[in-house]
């Protein structure tokens, strides 16, 4: 299993700079963490890391190899359970990061459902939440498949942080076989599931993780809190069993990438060093 870094560990710098630190700390293989569909002020004034899902797709892969890096997957972590806006990240973007994915030769685009912001979002039932999930990610799946890429659902809203709400939006689906997971250790166990048990349910699903771990203080906001950005501490100091999910997902048949999501050099560098403890490269 391959160890990269998430392209976010500076703020307020573009995604070159990002991509100049995650090489500088050793690593070969970074996400595309940040994007947004046309222009944005920040990144032509310096100050955001954001690739835009309108780029050339060889021009970002050009970017990561000119600092020795390999992309291992496109995130496309969006608003599905709002309604449909152009304002909103959603159905559009997706499609869009499916196409720069494949443009770039990444097989994996990363997506989620996200919290509701508005109180029709909050006032669906479980079955609804389900349905328009699905048919948000119906089309993204249906071009994915014609481009050879997966679409991976990560723990990160009401429904992803759980086992039963990933398996009923993949059953929804009909569970094509270019839908999988990316497991989050975090938001995971921050939404309320165990996730060593979540890594055994889906073990023959899952093509990607997201490693964090989460301090005992952060305890009483477990199935409150659906997904966090980072880990304030390094992996192996908190109270999630990171041990325990390497090890059902060391052989698992699909995973050969994953991603440190840790805020801080010292601890980045310390879960690395964690990972490779526990057999990871």
């Amino acid at each position: 299993m391959k160890v990269g870094c998430f392209a976010l560990v500076d703020p307020f710098s573009t995604l070159d700079h990002q991509l100049e630190r995650v090489a500088g700390l050793g690593f070969k293989y970074a996400d595309v963490t940040d994007n947004h569909p046309g222009g944005i002020l920040g990144r032509e004034f310096g100050f955001t890391a954001t690739a835009s899902l309108d780029d050339n797709p060889q021009d970002v892969a050009e970017l990561f190899a000119r600092y020795g890096l390999t992309p291992t997957s496109v995130c496309a972590h969006a608003n599905l359970l709002d309604p449909s806006s152009p304002a909103r990240y959603a159905t559009t973007e997706i499609t869009k990061a499916v196409r720069l994915a494949a443009g770039m030769g990444v097989q994996d685009v990363i997506t989620t459902e996200g919290d509701p912001k508005s109180a029709w979002g909050h006032r669906l039932s479980w079955e609804e939440k389900v349905f328009i999930v699905a048919e948000k990610l119906y089309e993204p799946i249906r071009l994915a498949q014609s481009y050879g890429v997966r679409i991976l659902l990560e723990p990160h809203g009401i429904l992803t942080d759980s086992i039963a709400g990933i398996q009923a939006i993949m059953d929804r689906l009909g569970n094509p076989e270019n839908l999988g997971v990316n497991m989050d250790t975090g938001n995971s166990w921050l939404g309320g599931a165990d996730p060593v048990e979540m890594a055994k349910a889906f073990r023959d699903r899952i093509y990607h993780i997201h490693w964090k771990d989460l301090p005992a203080d952060w305890e009483p906001l477990r199935g409150t809190m659906y997904g966090c950005g980072f880990s304030p501490i390094a992996l192996g100091e908190g109270v999630i069993d990171i041990k325990g999910v390497y090890d059902v997902l060391k052989d698992a048949p699909h995973v050969q990438y994953s991603t440190l999501e840790v805020g801080g050099d010292a601890n980045v560098l310390k879960s690395y060093a964690y990972l490779k403890v526990l057999g990871a490269e």
